[in-house]
């Protein structure tokens, strides 16, 4: 009897210093060892805010089942692969007075494991915008997602919606093209996307002579491509005779010979629309027949239906 009330006392105390060892780990905060379950020991509240000196409260929370089914999360990437400089509890001092800042700050992590995209995206018209003091151009957290991080591209859809977050208005127009509408209701995979003609991370100005001169070839992508074309009843010969003629011979001259001269002579997207462009068959087609004089007279104002 003695012996087993020693026993139940013996108990008691080793569940004690238990529960007194709980206790000083939570009063001292979450252990960071490396590994995910120690960041969500705090990262996986809902509630979770911080306050920037800016004002601007952003949420901490991390949803593990997110983060489990994206990109990072399927390969194992550890927290601390892209937080690297978080090594124990209370965390360093941030350094930036905005979100915003704190996000030109860390996206620089993508490098370590994206030198070539990142490289790329040094000559791209955001990264000239960034420079100039353009807070707002994209960077790669803004089209790729931090936590959440998915394949870019499927569905292909998904690549116009994207570009949409900055660029409303032209999404509005490329969606109602026979492009996009090919793109959006029937999953058309041959249709261009917003990348396909102005990049994905090395996207050149569209405003400069340079690109305005080469514009034909991006169109001649697809439309100087006999066995694409083929699938869709529509002639090649519609490129090579712009070619060909005295409009498209004079662009190619000065896209060869003078890149940075600025040519006053129509290339496929004065005629056709840039990202409205519609069949030809419809009414408010620009090289609709009823619509081109019309669209002539853009360059040649005295212009007769002749």
């Amino acid at each position: 009897m003695i012996a087993q009330r020693r026993m139940w006392i013996v108990l008691a105390m080793v569940l004690l210093m238990g529960l007194i060892g709980a206790g000083t780990v939570r009063a001292e905060g979450p252990q960071l060892a490396g590994d995910d379950g120690s960041c969500l020991a705090c990262h996986g509240n809902p509630e979770l805010t911080y306050e920037f000196p800016s004002g601007e409260v952003k949420s901490l929370y991390v949803d593990q089942d997110v983060f489990g089914s994206s990109i990072h999360g399927q390969y194992g990437l550890a927290c601390t692969a892209c937080h690297p400089n978080i090594e124990g509890y209370p965390h360093p001092e941030l350094a930036a007075s905005s979100l915003r800042a704190y996000q030109l700050e860390q996206y620089q992590t993508c490098r370590q494991c994206h030198e070539e995209v990142y490289q790329q995206s040094l000559d791209s018209t955001h990264a000239q915008e960034l420079a100039a003091g353009n807070w707002n151009a994209a960077i790669c957290v803004d089209c790729h997602g931090a936590h959440d991080t998915t394949p870019p591209n499927q569905p292909r859809e998904k690549i116009p919606l994207t570009c949409s977050k900055c660029h409303a208005g032209l999404h509005t127009e490329y969606l109602e093209s026979v492009h996009g509408e090919a793109l959006t209701d029937e999953s058309n995979p041959d249709v261009p996307t917003c990348i396909d003609c102005h990049g994905a991370h090395n996207q050149e100005d569209p405003r400069t002579t340079q690109f305005r001169l080469h514009s034909p070839e991006l169109c001649a992508t697809c439309h100087a491509d006999e066995a694409l074309m083929d699938q869709y009843g529509l002639s090649t010969n519609v490129f090579d005779t712009y070619v060909s003629d005295f409009h498209g011979t004079t662009v190619t001259l000065f896209e060869r010979q003078s890149p940075d001269l600025p040519t006053n002579k129509p290339v496929c997207y004065d005629c056709h629309g840039v990202h409205n462009m519609t069949h030809t068959r419809d009414p408010e087609s620009q090289v609709f027949q009823e619509n081109l004089l019309h669209t002539c007279q853009n360059c040649h104002p005295d212009a007769t239906e002749n």
